[in-house]
């Protein structure tokens, strides 16, 4: 038999897409936030041989082998099989959410899926919680590297579901011989997310505390996703902080974002706002300050040293959430109306916490006359 003849060689080898040599992709938290942003860039990637999305909804993405379960589901194992890696991003970390029933899905789910990657047979496991969890505290070293202990507490919005997840990630490996998990913590996270750190650039007045040294690093969700790339392909690896080279001081913010602050005192500004969150007009614990007062701006010497890099400034991150932030109106972590907002108006985010926490206390005392 005769050999084809070169030019339908050519031709049958120009319509046949060359074989991806790269990995399968298992992301948890696929439908929406940075879920759904990374499955969209590991479908685009040419070092990708395919996405299988995960979540309890089917997201945007048509290019992703979809699977429609809660990560605390069991089942979960066997929709993993084939896949190489797992990136688990199905975290609720919404200020709004109970927070026993968002430490439960945090935890549980997060378990669920080192063990069913473990089953599974997959080898390597994503996480990512953020550089909250070195804490912020005033003899912090500027920058933190990533071996510096983490010395955050629980008394933050959803902090203690990240350490647990962290201790879970240490854990894991010695539970599952031969599972390889990597850990990436994020800066302030910026570009559609919703937290107190972002909120606080929706005071018409920066809370500044007395004596405290702010430094502000931010990491742009964009940014995000490329170092989750890295990882994912094996170009680095452990713990690994992310965000832009260096940081804000305070003074610095307030001149680039045109807010003013409002200085008070420590006792009074943690007071204030514990007694707001315990009876529940705000949604930010009094510990949620803390990370405003005090720096925890990391190195990410380690996806530095990998080649990585941020294609985002601290500078273009800030003006990009002040753009995302505009019009809105927030109140010690409470996003007001417009009629409120209005009220609020020019006194401040602290004068009108301090005026709530005083209604409070007027309240009190007059229910003890009756």
């Amino acid at each position: 038999m005769s050999s084809p003849d070169p030019q339908v060689r050519a031709a049958r080898n120009e319509s046949t897409p060359p074989t991806v040599r790269g990995p399968v992709v298992a992301v948890t938290g696929a439908a929406s936030g940075i879920g759904a942003l990374l499955t969209e860039r590991l479908v685009a990637s040419d070092e990708i041989k395919q996405v299988i999305a995960i979540d309890e909804r089917r997201g945007a993405c048509e290019a992703a082998q979809w699977h429609i379960l809660d990560v605390r589901d069991p089942a979960i194992a066997d929709k993993l099989r084939g896949a190489d890696v797992v990136v688990h991003l199905a975290l609720d970390l919404d200020l709004e959410t109970d927070a026993a029933a968002r430490t439960a899905y945090n935890v549980r789910g997060t378990q669920t899926v080192l063990t069913a990657a473990a089953a599974a047979g997959i080898h390597r496991v994503v996480l990512c919680t953020s550089a909250m969890v070195y804490g912020a505290l005033p003899d912090n070293e500027l920058p933190l590297s990533e071996d510096a202990e983490l010395r955050a507490t629980a008394e933050a919005t959803g902090v203690g579901d990240l350490l647990e997840i962290e201790r879970l990630a240490r854990r894991a490996p010695r539970a599952h011989p031969g599972l390889n998990v990597s850990v990436v913590r994020p800066a302030v996270l910026v570009g559609g997310t919703d937290t107190a750190l972002t909120r606080y650039f929706e005071s018409p007045r920066l809370l500044v505390v007395a004596d405290s040294r702010p430094a502000w690093q931010f990491c742009h969700v964009e940014d995000l996703c490329s170092a989750l790339e890295y990882v994912v392909l094996e170009k680095a690896e452990g713990e690994l902080a992310v965000g832009c080279d260096g940081w804000l001081e305070q003074e610095q913010v307030e001149e680039l974002s045109g807010i003013r602050r409002m200085e008070l005192p420590s006792a009074v500004a943690l007071g204030a706002a514990a007694r707001l969150h315990r009876i529940g007009l705000t949604p930010s614990p009094a510990g949620d300050l803390a990370y405003t007062m005090y720096p925890w701006v990391v190195s990410g010497s380690r996806l530095h040293d990998a080649g990585w890099r941020p294609r985002w400034t601290n500078e273009e991150v800030l003006a990009e959430l002040l753009g995302e932030v505009s019009g809105r109106h927030t109140v010690a972590g409470r996003r007001l109306g417009r009629k409120d907002a209005t009220a609020a108006g020019a006194a401040g985010a602290t004068v009108a916490l301090l005026g709530a926490a005083a209604v409070v206390r007027r309240a009190r005392k007059a229910r003890r006359r009756i």
